[in-house]
């Protein structure tokens, strides 16, 4: 048994074969503090009993795992095998390639963002989509934000800021990480004016509390639930009379927001923001990161007065794009023009719209593989059926069928285990825990090798 004697120096590490690998790879600074914590570590267990010897050999290899896995980045690509298309904790869309190939090229070059390439003179970075926008909703003016919360946010502040805006008690939601839609109001300078109740909202409520204090009119779609029995609530194109009649703007918040009927993809019809436009609302805002299929973004659209006062307000240059985004939207919207290519391009729409045979053939195919992988570790993977969602809020009622892997073990605790085992692979594998199984979802798992190839890692 040998104690600190056996341990090597700092410097006789980075000096060895191993030590110089290392500081040509991460440099010198990071090996010697990786050393020097690993060093502490081997003097903490000689204490405990350990052989400084056996410590003293494995050192070199310590120090190169915690080199790899520091320098690791976070932000790592994983499977998402949820069942949950839009997910939005995995970062929500997948981007098309068009989109992928002008995010890349936006970065690598400096750009025409905000110059006028004609006049030689400055430009207008919404310029690039604001035409595109108007395309495919059929909106007078458009401008965008980094988000739809954003977008929400800034209107509301241009429009009712020491106002008061009007909203339905049944369209006050909750958005994702505990967002509410009366915080935002209320951020944005707004005085909240409930109207209705929780299930029903008649347009007498709406012109009964119509003031001259009044500055919004706020339509909210519910996306991200349903209220469903002895309901009511006033449709947009008999709302946007009563704003009409009154001069008061009208937005409607489409949230998830969508530029194609859904039910082309077999998903059930979501109002498209074309509709919303022509149901006579003032402004309409919806996301560009869920069913649109693009980079995280809000979109505002609808009159040009109304485009025109958002865009001097001087929020507006907070909650701006960047040109890698704005890139990224021009290639996707660009997509939209070519509705009968969208679902093969766009991996949102390819994803919800892909067969349920297809699914459960792959799952036939990859179970006995799978199964081999998982046999050393003490689980047994089969093919199952089950249910997928869009995620993000958006149809949060309605799932589509679909086909996985259901992955088990002994003892009750054994889909956590397996669960927890494969967040740590090299290329985390993600997939829920249902009726004492872990499940996978292969909805959003294009190739075979890819989970094969992650499991291998084990």
């Amino acid at each position: 048994m040998q104690g600190f004697r056996a341990l090597p120096s700092v410097d006789q590490i980075l000096t060895s074969t191993e030590g110089l690998a290392l500081a040509e790879a991460y440099g010198r600074l990071a090996v010697v503090t990786a050393i020097r914590a690993r060093l502490e570590i081997a003097r903490e267990k000689i204490r405990g009993g350990a052989d400084g010897a056996t410590l003293a050999a494995d050192l070199p290899g310590r120090v190169a795992g915690d080199l790899v896995a520091a320098a690791r980045s976070t932000l790592r690509p994983v499977l998402n095998l949820t069942g949950t298309v839009l997910h939005t904790n995995l970062g929500r869309a997948i981007l098309a390639d068009d989109a992928i190939r002008a995010a890349t090229t936006a970065m690598a070059h400096p750009l025409a963002l905000e110059f006028d390439l004609t006049g030689g003179g400055r430009g207008q970075r919404d310029d690039h989509l604001r035409g595109l926008l108007r395309e495919l909703s059929g909106a007078e003016d458009a401008t965008i934000v980094n988000n739809n919360a954003a977008a929400v946010l800034i209107t509301l502040n241009t429009f009712a800021a020491g106002r008061e805006a009007i909203v339905s008690r049944g369209e006050l939601i909750e958005i994702g990480g505990a967002f509410r839609m009366p915080d935002i109001m209320a951020r944005a300078g707004a005085q909240l004016v409930e109207i209705g109740t929780t299930n029903r909202t008649h347009p007498r409520d709406y012109e009964e509390a119509i003031r001259p204090e009044t500055g919004i009119i706020l339509k909210v779609h519910t996306s991200n639930y349903r209220i469903e029995g002895f309901t009511a609530e006033v449709p947009a194109p008999k709302l946007a009379g009563i704003a009409g009649k009154a001069g008061v703007p009208l937005l409607n918040d489409l949230g998830s927001g969508s530029l194609v009927d859904l039910s082309a993809f077999g998903l059930r019809r979501e109002p498209t923001v074309a509709e919303a436009v022509a149901e006579g609302a003032d402004l309409v805002t919806f996301s560009g990161d869920k069913l649109l299929g693009g980079p995280q973004a809000g979109f505002i659209v609808g009159r040009r007065d109304l485009v025109a006062a958002i865009n001097r307000n001087p929020l507006k240059r907070a909650v701006r794009l960047d040109k890698i985004r704005i890139a990224a939207l021009e290639a996707t919207l660009k997509l939209y023009r070519d509705p009968d290519r969208l679902g093969e391009c766009l991996p949102t729409l390819r994803f919800l719209a892909r067969p349920e045979a297809e699914i459960a053939a792959q799952a036939n195919r990859l179970a006995p593989a799978v199964a081999t992988l998982l046999a050393p570790y003490g689980f047994s993977a089969t093919h199952c059926s089950c249910r997928s969602q869009v995620g993000s809020g958006a149809l949060p009622v309605d799932t589509i069928a679909s086909a996985g892997l259901r992955l088990t073990g002994a003892g009750g605790d054994a889909p956590d285990r397996l669960s927890a085992r494969l967040r740590v692979l090299p290329t985390p594998i993600i997939g829920h825990i249902r009726d004492g199984a872990l499940i996978l979802d292969l909805r959003c798992l294009e190739r075979d090798d890819d989970l094969l190839e992650a499991l291998a890692a084990l």
